[in-house]
This record gives C-alpha cells, structure tokens and sequence, in this order.
C-alpha cells in the first residue's frame, strides 16, 4: 500500500508526492556522476552479485509475485497482462542470463572512435558517454526492473523505476537483490531507485524533471505511452504498438513458412513481437492457408481474414479495424495479397514501424522487402517474436523504439549511451 495520501491526477497532486520525487530525482542526478565514472569492473561486480541475490531469493520472490498475481485476477486484469506479469522459474532463470550477459558485453563508456588529423594539426574523434538518468515507467512485467536496472548500470547511468501498481510486490522484492548487488559493488543504492508509490501522479512528476531526468523510457500499453509521449518535458524512447507482419511470398518454402508463421504468433500472445497479420500471396494461399489455419484452429487462435482468405478457410471477416489491432492474445488477421508490392503497401500503411517478416526463397524479393519496409526491424526467413534484445545479443533491452531520432529497435547498451567531440591538440592555434 502506498504511504502516500495523494490524489490520483497530475493536475491534482499533492506536495507530498512532488517532494517524493524530487528526493528521487536529486539522489539520482547525484549517484550519475558517481556510477558515470565507475570502472567496468566494479559495475559488473554489481550485476553478477544482483544475479547471486536473485537466485537465493527464489522463494521471496515467487511469494512477492504470487501477491501480485492474486490481486491482479481480482481486480480483472486481462490475462494477456497476467501472462506479462508472472515471474515463473524460466523466467527469474532468464533475469539472471540477462545479468550475466550484460557483465560479459563491453562497456561502451569511453570508448573513442572516429580519430582523425584536420590540416590544422588537431585530432577529432567521438566519444561515448552516458545519458545521465534515465526515468522508466512499465506495467505489467516485473522483470523489466532487472533489464532496466543492468543495462543503465552497465552503461553508466542511474535510473529511477516506476513500476506498476500490479506488480508493486514483485518489483519490491527484485529491487531489494538491486539495491543489494550495489552495496557489494560499494555502489551509490541511488544509481538504481524503485518509486515506492503506486499513485500514478508519481508519473506525471517523474516525466516533468527535466533538470533530474535525462531521458523517459515508457513501456506499457497504448494509453501509458500516449500520455508519457504528450506530457513528457524530457526525451522519450518509445513505441506505441506492436503490429507485426509475417509475409508468406510465392517463392516461399512453404513448409518453413508454416513453422515460422507459427511460432510468430503461438510463441507468446502478449509479446509487442507477436505477429498480429498474417499475408500470403495468392498464388501459394490455397497450397498453403488451409494446412496453417489447422494449426492455428488447434492451438485455440481466432481467425479473421480477407473476401480470398474465408474462400480458403473458416475464418470471421476482418475489418479495416482489424488490420491496425494489436491483440496481444490468440486472434490473428490473415490477408491474401497480389504479391510483394501490395504486401509491403500493406505494412507500410498499416504497420506500427514495429517488426516485420519475409518467408521467401527469392533473394531479389528479399532484398526489396529488406530495404524497402519502413520497420525498427526487418527479418528473412525468421519469426517475429525474435525482436527482442536477449535474442539480439544486447543482454537484456530497456525497449524498442520505432522512432527514427538517436535509437531504433530494440535498445540495449549502446542506445543509452550519446557521443561527444573529444579535440586533442598540442598548442595548435587557430589563424
């Protein structure tokens, strides 16, 4: 329960929760300049022992998470969100690869590339240095307090967590293995702060510090990242929807095409990498369309499809709604289309920028489909729940962005890192 007596809307807040935050936000821009120039070394003495308390914590951390899942069915919530929101074994098991995954990357913090002579004598390079602090707001998934907190660790940064009010014991619980990986690592506990309340103007605070808060990361559901996006005073790296494609060409093989179309969808509802449309062209729909809707039938998944799709299967009509939906649970639209060019207009029109999939064995289409789909992430022959930055060798992912400005897709160390001018001279003059 939160200590705070505060009213539920920004407008409103109380001087109780501003000062909160505030208190938050100065221990945070503090702790950045202290974990901004700690060794690699110490900062991964920090991850590998959040991933020894994790570990012991087992037990702790189910009870925590067993709290949050009781409340959350009472309360209604979806059972895509009670999905995101359970820490099964598998997955405090991946918590701790993450960790040691993110110990194993290089540190990107000083890194200088680019050096070169200019005709006056000095030298120009870049270097990489930390964002500063980095402000996080999720729901659902307490496991992204582990991702958020290792990668703004490792890349130098502090970071002040806002978990949802869903997972509050869950998130508690991970933060305390946190908070105490920092101290043997004779780390600020500030570098990695977990808001304590669950009041939601909390958020409208943490999004409106601008001389604490470097840069927002919202993760969550449409309408959290609607209003992070339009209240935010500070950066924001973000997407919004999750729309995936998986496009099934002429030239496709087609049995690859049915394990990959599958496991697109089947692998997890409520991923934002789950493919939500299904297009096949229509040369290969009738071979391949009535074998793939079995399988979809059987794994329980709704079907809606196009005029041509229902001519081929049982399917329910699909809507001009239906092509712009993330359902994040078992539905799935299915379109048959001319071939690549409407298959790619259909993407770029319809598509959340988000990721994207070609099965085909033409390498001509799959360049075309590579270059010219508008997307964070584009994939040959492969499924699109791979989006993810563990399957993409970061360690772990603060998100994915589908902006086009400083990041894109999903970002791991490098994204919360920025790159300044470092000038060497030798008593160079300019004349």
């Amino acid at each position: 329960m939160s200590p705070f007596s505060c009213s539920q809307t920004t407008e409103t807040m109380t001087e109780s929760v501003l000062d909160y935050m505030n208190r938050l936000g100065q221990a945070a821009r503090e702790a950045s300049r202290q974990i901004a120039r700690a060794s690699t070394a110490q900062k991964n003495r920090a991850l590998l022992a959040t991933a020894r308390a994790l570990d012991a914590a087992r037990d702790a951390l189910s009870v925590a998470n067993q709290l949050d899942l009781a409340a959350g069915r009472a309360s209604g919530l979806e059972p895509a969100l009670l999905e995101r929101l359970e820490l099964t074994p598998a997955r405090i098991d991946g918590m701790l690869e993450g960790l040691r995954q993110v110990a194993a990357l290089p540190d990107p913090v000083g890194a200088i590339s680019d050096m070169s002579y200019r005709p006056s004598g000095i030298q120009v390079g870049k270097m990489r240095v930390p964002l500063g602090v980095i402000g996080i707001i999720y729901e659902s998934r307490p496991n992204v307090t582990i991702d958020a907190a290792s990668l703004c660790l490792k890349s130098g940064n502090a970071t002040i967590l806002r978990g949802g009010s869903e997972a509050i014991h869950s998130n508690r619980a991970i933060a305390a293995c946190v908070q105490q990986g920092l101290v043997e690592a004779e780390l600020p506990a500030a570098a990695v702060q977990v808001v304590e309340t669950t009041d939601r103007a909390a958020v409208g605070a943490l999004i409106s510090m601008p001389e604490f808060v470097d840069v927002i990361v919202p993760r969550g559901g449409r309408s959290l990242i609607e209003r992070v996006s339009r209240e935010a005073r500070v950066p924001v790296i973000k997407h919004l929807d999750g729309i995936c494609h998986v496009y099934v060409d002429a030239l496709a093989d087609l049995p690859k095409a049915q394990r990959i179309a599958f496991n697109a969808k089947c692998y997890r509802y409520g991923i934002c990498g789950a493919m939500e449309t299904l297009l096949v062209e229509q040369s290969v729909a009738a071979a391949f369309l009535p074998s793939m809707a079995a399988m979809y039938l059987e794994k329980g998944v709704e079907l809606r499809g196009c005029e041509r799709t229902r001519g081929l299967i049982e399917a329910l009509p699909a809507d001009e709604d239906d092509w712009r939906t993330e359902y994040l649970g078992p539905i799935l639209s299915i379109r048959v289309v001319d071939g690549l060019d409407q298959a790619i207009e259909h993407i770029n029109h319809y598509g959340s920028h988000h990721t994207d999939a070609i099965v085909t064995e033409h390498q001509g289409h799959a360049r075309r489909f590579l270059a010219e789909v508008d997307s964070s992430s584009v994939m040959l022959n492969a499924p699109t729940c791979f989006a993810d930055g563990f399957e993409y060798g970061l360690g772990a992912e603060i998100g994915i962005s589908t902006d086009k400005l400083h990041a894109r897709g999903p970002v791991g160390l490098v994204g919360l890192t920025c790159e300044k001018y470092v000038v060497i001279g030798d008593g160079q003059l300019r004349g």
